[in-house]
């Protein structure tokens, strides 16, 4: 009897195992969108980036989210596309250093780059709260996907906002009205009842 529970213990534990690696591995990726977004914010608000610096920047954030959305639509992230994610985001951490230290110099008390400030803060804002779902169980890999489409389509609003240089209050009120729509899904992602498994 005692040979049976330890070998049923045993078992238990290794089927468990792909799980929290799956967990383990999206909550990664997530923190890392975290991360890449707070060194965008940090640059607007230091002068180190410039808006339309942030606005490209926020491009490749797109991409990003993007492709972890389409690795995360049937529910599972392989080794390869943990692999492609990863390179992406090294691309984006390179690119970021680059913008930040190439010279040009932004105005963080610019109403433009305010604008810009406050859409990033979101930005990190709704990363985290996902994150934090990832962690906690509450949200699935296929709700990550689907949450991570709506930041790529947030992230892309930021770039075209930015892409001249400039972001009017017309443009930010665009942008504001997509993230309250993030966050209200998020919301629910999180309060619907699924657990990761």
């Amino acid at each position: 009897m005692r040979r049976f529970l330890s070998s049923s213990a045993v078992a238990t534990v290794l089927l468990m195992l792909p799980v929290a690696a799956m967990a383990q591995t999206v909550g990664s990726e997530v923190q890392r969108d975290v991360n890449q977004q707070q060194r965008i914010e940090q640059g607007l608000q230091s002068g180190q980036l410039t808006t339309g610096e942030a606005a490209r920047l926020e491009r490749g954030e797109a991409r990003i989210d993007r492709m972890e959305s389409r690795s995360l639509r049937d529910g599972t992230l392989t080794n390869a596309e943990k692999a492609r994610i990863g390179a992406a985001q090294n691309r984006e951490s390179a690119a970021i250093y680059g913008a930040k230290h190439n010279g040009l110099v932004g105005n963080p008390d610019s109403p433009s780059s305010q604008r810009m400030q406050a859409d990033v803060q979101r930005n990190v804002n709704q990363q985290q709260r996902i994150e934090q779902g990832v962690q906690s169980g509450r949200l699935t890999n296929r709700e990550v996907g689907r949450l991570e489409g709506g930041q790529a389509r947030i992230d892309r609003k930021e770039a075209r906002a930015g892409a001249d240089g400039h972001v009017g209050p017309r443009e930010q009120w665009r942008v504001q009205h997509a993230e309250n729509a993030a966050s209200h899904h998020i919301y629910r992602a999180k309060h619907n009842g699924q657990w990761r498994q």
